[in-house]
C-alpha cells in the first residue's frame, strides 16, 4: 500500500502523476534536479526534494540519490514515469529490496523484456508473431541466416532503444561492417555490445497494443494505437485506434498479448509494439511502463491509466472487466518539442508568452507556463496536444484548429511541422508508414 509517493521524473508526465495521486488522496514528493526547481509539479507537490545537479546522471538517473530521497521524505512508493529509470531493472530491484513499492512490473520482467533478444525469445515461446531473424546473438551462422530470410536485413542492439543501435544492410558485402559498427555503438550507448539480426520490413506501420494487469490475475487489453508517423525512429504523431485492421486480426493479436502477460505474471500498464505489414503483425518489443502516447488510449476508453497504475501498485484489484472496455471515437496526439521545425535542433529558453488550445474534445498535457525557462539538459518534449472526436476526420480537423490556437513565444517549437503534417494528404487518407516522414524530409 502506497501512502506517500515519490515522483522520480520531470515535465508533463510528472505533473500527470501528481494529479492522479492527488485524486487518490496520496501525498506526493517531487524529486527534482537543480535545473528543475521551477517545474510546475515541484511547486504543486506536498513536498519537494532536490536529488542533484542538472546532469541527469547525477540526479534523475542516480539510483542512490532517489532511494535516499524516499528514505528522507518518508515516501513508500515511487513512480518513475517514462524515460530515465522507468525501464531500469536494477532500479526497480533496489526499490523492492529497500522495502518500497515500485509503480510498474517486477524487476525480473523489466529485465527480460528490456533485452531485445530475451524479449524476442519470450515472444516466440509465448506464441506472439515475430519478425524472421536470428534466434540469438550474432554468430558464425549469421550470413547463412541473412541469406535465408533475404536482404535487406537490419542489425539491432540487444539493449537498444529510442532508434539508436540499428543498421540496415542491403547486401552480404555490407554485413560484417554493419555488425562491427553496431556493436561499437551499442557498447558505448548501452554498455552492451550484443547485437542480433532481423528481416527488414520495407513499408510497415507501427502498431501497439496497450495492456493493463493487476496482482490478482486480471489482465485487460485497451485496444491499439498507430504510431507510424516517426522521425529518426522517434514517434511524432500517435492515434487510437489504428485504421484499416481487420476485426479478426485485432482480436487475435489482443488475445496473444493477454496470454503473454499471463505467462510473464505481468502487472501494471504495459505496451506490446508490433510492425504491421500485409495484414501481419510482427512483435518488436514490449515497453514495461506508461508511454508518452497513453492519452490517446485514455481518450477513447475513458480510463485514467496513471491512476490505475497507482491502484494496482496499492494492491487493489481492477474493478473493470474486458467487456466494460468500449472504444469510443478516435483520438490523435501531436508531440510538441522545443526544437526548430527545420533543423530539429533543441531550443531551450524562457517562455515569453504561452497560450494552450481549448474547447470540446481538446486535451493539453504540458508543464509550460509564462516565464518558465526550458532547460537545455533534457528531452525536448514540452507538450502534447490530444484531440478526440466521433471519427478520425473530425478528430483531425479539431487538432488542426487546436494547433492553430496554440502559440509559444521565446523558443522555437515544432508546431509548424505538425500544422503541415496533419494537412498532408497522405496523413488525411491514412496512406503512410514508418518511413513516410523520413522520405518526405529527404524529398525537400
Amino acid at each position: 500500500m502506497i501512502n506517500k509517493l515519490l515522483i522520480a521524473n520531470r515535465g508533463e508526465i510528472a505533473l500527470r502523476i501528481l494529479r492522479a495521486a492527488k485524486e487518490l488522496k496520496i501525498p506526493t514528493v517531487a524529486a527534482y534536479s537543480e535545473a528543475d526547481k521551477d517545474l510546475m509539479h515541484v511547486k504543486m507537490a506536498d513536498e519537494s526534494i532536490c536529488i542533484g545537479p542538472a546532469d541527469s546522471t547525477q540526479s534523475y538517473l542516480n539510483i542512490p540519490a532517489i532511494i535516499s530521497a524516499m528514505e528522507l521524505s518518508g515516501a513508500d512508493g515511487v513512480h518513475p514515469g517514462y524515460g530515465f529509470l522507468s525501464e531500469n531493472p536494477d532500479f526497480a530491484e533496489k526499490v523492492e529490496k529497500s522495502g518500497f513499492d515500485f509503480v510498474g512490473p517486477p524487476a525480473s520482467v523489466i529485465r527480460m523484456m528490456g533485452n531485445k533478444i530475451s524479449a524476442k525469445e519470450f515472444a516466440l515461446n509465448s506464441g506472439l508473431p515475430i519478425v524472421p531473424g536470428s534466434s540469438g546473438p550474432i554468430d558464425q551462422d549469421t550470413h547463412k541466416k541473412a541469406e535465408e530470410i533475404g536482404y535487406p536485413v537490419i542489425i539491432k542492439a540487444a539493449s537498444g532503444g529510442g532508434g539508436r543501435g540499428m543498421r540496415i544492410v542491403y547486401s552480404a558485402d555490407e554485413l560484417n561492417n554493419a555488425i562491427e559498427l553496431t556493436q561499437q555503438e551499442s557498447a558505448v550507448a548501452f554498455g552492451d555490445s550484443t547485437v542480433y539480426l532481423e528481416k527488414f520490413l520495407e513499408s510497415p506501420r507501427h502498431i501497439e497494443v496497450q495492456v493493463l494487469a493487476d496482482r490478482h490475475g486480471n489482465v485487460l487489453h485497451l485496444g491499439d494505437r498507430d504510431c507510424s508517423m516517426q522521425r529518426r525512429h522517434q514517434k511524432v504523431i500517435e492515434e487510437a485506434p489504428a485504421m484499416g485492421i481487420k476485426k479478426e486480426k485485432r482480436e487475435e493479436i489482443y488475445a496473444q498479448c493477454i496470454e503473454a502477460c499471463r505467462q510473464l505474471d505481468y502487472t501494471s500498464a504495459g505496451t506490446f509494439e508490433f510492425l504491421y505489414e500485409n495484414d501481419n503483425f510482427y512483435f518488436i518489443e514490449m515497453n514495461t511502463r506508461i508511454q508518452v502516447e497513453h492519452p490517446v488510449t485514455e481518450s477513447v476508453t475513458g480510463l485514467d491509466l496513471v491512476k490505475l497504475q497507482l491502484r494496482i501498485a496499492r494492491d487493489e484489484e481492477l474493478k473493470i472487466k474486458q467487456e466494460d472496455i468500449v472504444l469510443k471515437g478516435h483520438a490523435i496526439e501531436c508531440r510538441i518539442n522545443a526544437e526548430n521545425s527545420e533543423t530539429y535542433l533543441p531550443s531551450p529558453g524562457k517562455i515569453l508568452e504561452y497560450h494552450a488550445p481549448g474547447g470540446i474534445g481538446v486535451r493539453m498535457d504540458s508543464h509550460l507556463y509564462k516565464d518558465y525557462t526550458v532547460p537545455p539538459y533534457y528531452d525536448s518534449l514540452i507538450a502534447k496536444v490530444i484531440c478526440r472526436a466521433n471519427d478520425r476526420e473530425d478528430a483531425r480537423a479539431r487538432l488542426e484548429r487546436a494547433l492553430d490556437e496554440m502559440y509559444v513565444l521565446g523558443i522555437d517549437t515544432n508546431l509548424d511541422m505538425h500544422r503541415k503534417l496533419i494537412k498532408d494528404p497522405n496523413f488525411i487518407n491514412g496512406t503512410f508508414n514508418i518511413n513516410y516522414l523520413e522520405n518526405l524530409n529527404k524529398d525537400k
